[in-house]
């Protein structure tokens, strides 16, 4: 068990560690429309549209990164007051009651729309370059069902010290 905790663990931090290159990707893709644009007047017709998948992309392989680091938002004005054990009891149901069937669903849609986009030719249409939806939607795809399998390493972890009150490192 551990090694397989061990190895999601693993696959998060790469994929978000991945993520940061479409960061400079995206500013190197922005410093050149501006350029284009403003210093030699002739914006191009795919760098918005690049720029949009770009951050998607980013924001996308970092989910499973951040929920591993627990870099996520949450309101901890009953949370931060609970023992330890009392935050994995709580963060073991609410996985259950809420993360669980609204990741389930968006990954069963992400991966239906992202096959829909492929096998029906797909195109964006914010601008005229018309680019292909499914490597972005792959890429949606892949960061919901990574976190996904983020999230069920950490309710392991959550499930197995609120029963043993010990942790699985």
């Amino acid at each position: 068990m551990k090694r397989v905790l061990k190895t999601i663990d693993t696959i998060s931090e790469k994929t978000g560690s991945a993520g940061r290159w479409f960061c400079v990707a995206l500013i190197l893709v922005g410093v050149f429309e501006v350029t284009m644009r403003y210093v030699f007047n002739s914006p191009t017709v795919w760098a918005y549209e690049t720029c949009s998948m770009l951050g998607g992309a980013t924001y996308a392989l970092g989910w499973a990164y951040a929920h591993l680091h627990k870099s996520h938002i949450r309101v901890d004005v009953f949370f931060s007051r609970l023992s330890v054990r009392g935050q994995a009891i709580a963060d073991s149901i609410l996985a259950l009651i809420l993360f669980f069937p609204l990741m389930g669903l968006m990954a069963e849609r992400s991966i239906f729309w992202a096959w829909r986009a492929y096998s029906r030719g797909l195109v964006m249409m914010e601008s005229y370059w018309y680019a292909p939806q499914w490597p972005f939607r792959v890429i949606l795809a892949i960061g919901i069902c990574l976190l996904l399998l983020q999230g069920v390493a950490k309710f392991v972890r959550d499930a197995h010290f609120a029963v043993k009150g010990t942790a699985i490192d």
